[in-house]
């Protein structure tokens, strides 16, 4: 069954949270796929992936390269799988998928300190619930470890 992780992100831009969750997925051996709503913040992310430790990047790509199927993380502004991902990640407010029951997870990326966000965080909680999906509630404490909430 398809679990649907809440992160519910505060004092830690998506920037920062981001690469360490896609590098955890990529050591479980999950080939990934983050879904963004615009082609700007795919742009953005494809350049941080890039940049964002000094010793080490992330090998990704994004939906327009051709080898698009090969790569581990895809990013992405659209529902579909070309890399075979188990698990997707949905940030900026996208919504669960049509076709949520093929992943093994997807980890739903909410700002907090976004009244909007949480209000459209808590829909995508009651219709996954209602869809018979597993939801968990994750929030980082004051040390920015994850604790589950719900």
């Amino acid at each position: 069954m398809t679990e649907i992780l809440f992160y519910h992100l505060q004092r830690q831009p998506i920037e920062r949270v981001l690469p360490t969750m896609l590098e955890k997925s990529l050591e479980r051996g999950w080939r990934v796929i983050v879904q963004a709503s615009s082609d700007e913040r795919v742009d953005a992310l494809d350049a941080h992936l890039w940049t964002y430790r000094d010793d080490g990047f992330l090998a990704h790509g994004t939906y327009r390269e051709n080898e698009a199927a090969m790569q581990p993380v895809l990013l992405t502004v659209h529902d579909h799988n070309p890399n075979n991902a188990t698990v997707r990640f949905l940030i900026d407010g996208v919504g669960v998928p049509a076709d949520a029951a093929s992943y093994q997870r997807i980890v739903l990326m909410f700002d907090g300190e976004d009244d909007e966000a949480v209000a459209a965080a808590r829909v995508h909680w009651t219709a996954a619930k209602v869809q018979g999906f597993e939801a968990t509630y994750w929030q980082a404490d004051e040390n920015g470890r994850w604790t589950k909430k719900a």
